[in-house]
């Protein structure tokens, strides 16, 4: 007689990201008192607009020159100008507010010969998600923000919510994880 067994059910990201994936300078891309180096925080929000407290954000980059120390980079792989660039941040949530210090990054180029505004991938993981989401931030008075490739590709009545805010320490950029004025997410 053969039973049958039931679906195991989905598991999603838990609490573990606050225990097993912090490190002490995980928000710094850039050491403190880099020239031109700024904050970029932000909240980041359920559908009701609820804080959401135990998320993670991963930031990555391109440095002010607009290259990666990456084999993937178009160029071929070089070390950044900037002393102490890893291109790469991790910020947990604190009543839903993150925080990541950083340099502006450049322009990049792409495999087909267009140029990229500069902007930050952030991906969020939190309680809840099966997979990790994936926006970038853009800044404000860039004027390759009107002909980036990726850009252009979104609805422009929600271009709004990949672009950063200027505040006195740096930028704000809010992550919306659904509902009206929802962050855009990629699939990648």
């Amino acid at each position: 007689m053969s039973e049958s067994l039931g679906v195991t059910p989905a598991q999603t990201v838990g609490p573990y990201l606050h225990i097993g994936l912090r490190w002490p300078d995980g928000p710094y891309v850039v050491p403190e008192g880099t020239p031109g180096a700024f904050w970029l925080r932000g909240r980041i929000v359920d559908g009701t607009g609820a804080a959401v407290a135990d998320a993670m954000v991963e930031s990555w980059q391109a440095d002010p020159d607009g290259r990666f120390d990456h084999p993937d980079d178009p160029r071929g792989a070089r070390p950044p100008t900037v002393p102490g660039f890893r291109g790469f941040g991790r910020a947990e949530t604190t009543d839903g507010q993150y925080a990541l210090h950083t340099v502006k990054p450049g322009p990049l180029p792409t495999f087909d010969g267009d140029t990229e505004a500069p902007h930050l991938t952030l991906s969020v993981f939190g309680r809840g998600l099966l997979h990790r989401l994936v926006t970038r931030v853009y800044f404000p008075g860039e004027a390759a923000n009107a002909t980036d490739p990726v850009l252009r590709t979104v609805d422009p009545q929600r271009r709004d919510t990949l672009l950063a805010r200027p505040a006195t320490d740096g930028f704000e950029f809010d992550i919306r994880l659904q509902g009206e004025h929802e962050t855009v997410f990629f699939a990648v």
